[in-house]
């Protein structure tokens, strides 16, 4: 189980994703000594949204080309409409976001970030939470939706709105603890004959 001081978290965003449902995730998470990579479509600095008015920018650390779920033990989703309304458009984020899914690590989404849940087809079967406006969506993909600050079910957590960052952040921290150990892989050439 890896603690926090020695976790690695991905955070997946770009123009248009709400400004405390990333800033919030991240400071908490550095707080408690994880490193957080924010990964992007592009390099420049994205722009942050508080509800629909321009937010903070920040610079991402990485390319999402780049992003490989091994190299990390969480993936974080922040929402605002038009940031997971144009990650669903590119087919290496979902592949991703599923890799992470299949892989058993923890996956976070807030606000309108489970939209990508849904367009990797994660939400069919499981208890799901996000913003009201798409909650039918939601339903649509097989989620039953409930309306509480975060819903864990299984490796997926998900949450409503920037108010519940806090709850949130804690419930993906809680499911990164609670990751059981992997021993180290060796290449069948290296083993032993």
């Amino acid at each position: 189980m890896p603690s926090i001081p020695n976790a690695r978290v991905l955070i997946i965003a770009t123009d248009g994703f709400e400004e405390w449902e990333l800033f919030g995730p991240r400071q908490i998470l550095q707080q408690r000594g994880a490193e957080v990579v924010l990964a992007s479509l592009k390099l420049d600095e994205i722009q942050g949204t508080v509800h629909d008015k321009p937010g903070k920018t920040i610079k991402p650390d990485m390319l999402i080309d780049d992003a490989r779920p091994e190299d990390f033990d969480a993936l974080i989703l922040p929402g605002g409409v038009a940031n997971p309304d144009q990650l669903r458009m590119h087919g290496k984020v979902i592949a991703l976001i599923r890799l992470f899914a299949e892989q058993g690590k923890p996956v976070g989404a807030i606000c309108h970030g489970p939209w990508l849940l849904v367009e990797a087809d994660l939400v069919r079967g499981r208890n799901v939470t996000c913003w009201p406006s798409i909650r039918t969506d939601l339903r649509n993909a097989g989620g039953t939706v409930v309306d509480e600050p975060a819903v864990t079910d299984g490796n997926i957590v998900t949450s409503r709105k920037p108010d519940d960052v806090e709850p949130f952040t804690n419930a993906l921290i809680d499911l990164i603890e609670d990751l059981p150990e992997v021993e180290e892989i060796r290449h069948p050439s290296e083993l032993p004959a």
